[in-house]
């Protein structure tokens, strides 16, 4: 299958860099380049008590994937409907079942310019309920760079995840656009990025992946952090 790649970053979603958690506090220098990748994770969630506590409670399970974890390379494809919302796919490879499909309610745009900016680190918040592994937990509250987007929910692949999944199942690498089915939600043309992404375990209660971008090829960064508080 021939990717199609979009003209601009407004048309498509781009590759990343790999991203790496430093758990010192970065010092900033007006004096510097650009800014050090290596930087802790920051939020800046709406001022009220409830961000506060699930601030605190994000660096806590950050720091617990430094003091523990392991980690493995798993398929992730980013993917939405121009008018409607980010979906995410976690896969063990190409042709799998998705162990983790989750829908936002960030609008594909949103997220679009977020990865324009140069960085986009997307955290999934749940509650403890029910004993299940991370990845079967059905609610999320979902943050992007420190903005609040709703929630999130996961659910089983459909036809139209699975024809858009299958249609860029050859793909190891790559950006685009496919056409829409004219049937969905949010019809018209579908944006995605696939790439492998490095699936790292903290715990129970925390993991985060990391896209992982080809050897030499830079671009936006791209982290999603899955935390249970």
């Amino acid at each position: 299958m021939k990717t199609i790649m979009a003209k601009s970053s407004h048309d498509s979603f781009s590759f990343s860099r790999r991203y790496y958690l430093n758990f010192n506090k970065t010092k900033h220098n007006n004096n510097q380049d650009h800014e050090d990748h290596h930087q802790i994770l920051t939020f800046n969630p709406p001022k009220h008590k409830h961000a506060i506590i699930s601030l605190s409670k994000l660096r806590s399970a950050i720091a617990l994937l430094r003091i523990k974890s392991r980690s493995c390379r798993v398929v992730g494809t980013i993917f939405g409907h121009r008018r409607g919302h980010v979906h995410f796919s976690v896969q063990t490879e190409g042709s799998a079942k998705p162990m983790f499909l989750v829908e936002l309610a960030m609008p594909t745009t949103a997220l679009v310019r977020e990865m324009a900016s140069g960085v986009a680190r997307i955290a999934l918040e749940c509650e403890r309920g029910e004993k299940r592994e991370l990845n079967e937990e059905g609610i999320w509250r979902a943050y992007c760079n420190g903005k609040k987007y709703g929630v999130a929910h996961r659910f089983e692949c459909g036809a139209e995840e699975w024809r858009i999944l299958r249609a860029v199942g050859p793909i190891t690498v790559g950006a685009g656009v496919l056409p829409g089915s004219g049937e969905a939600v949010g019809e018209g043309e579908v944006m995605f990025v696939r790439a492998s992404f490095e699936r790292v375990v903290g715990s129970k209660d925390s993991e985060a992946f990391y896209m992982i971008n080809p050897h030499g090829v830079g671009g936006p960064e791209l982290s999603i952090f899955l935390l249970r508080v």
